[in-house]
């Protein structure tokens, strides 16, 4: 899924292939089912994208938000 600097999105929950080390870290950082995710900035190639959750400010890769289930906050 790609993102839109500037939107929100709320998290549902995480594709089954996630290893559970890589799913243990993302509930680790605050990024739970439920929780509001944030796109602060986009880098100019796309890659990584800064995001915001609870007051904490992260940068992810895109490959690794693909591992994560999202719908658009309107």
């Amino acid at each position: 899924m790609t993102v839109n600097m500037g939107s929100s999105y709320r998290v549902l929950g995480y594709r089954p292939s996630v290893n559970s080390a890589w799913r243990q870290k993302l509930l680790t950082m605050g990024i739970l089912p439920g929780a509001t995710i944030d796109v602060i900035r986009v880098a100019p190639l796309g890659d990584p994208v800064q995001i915001r959750t609870r007051r904490v400010s992260l940068a992810v890769r895109q490959r690794d938000l693909a591992d994560i289930l999202l719908q658009e906050v309107l």
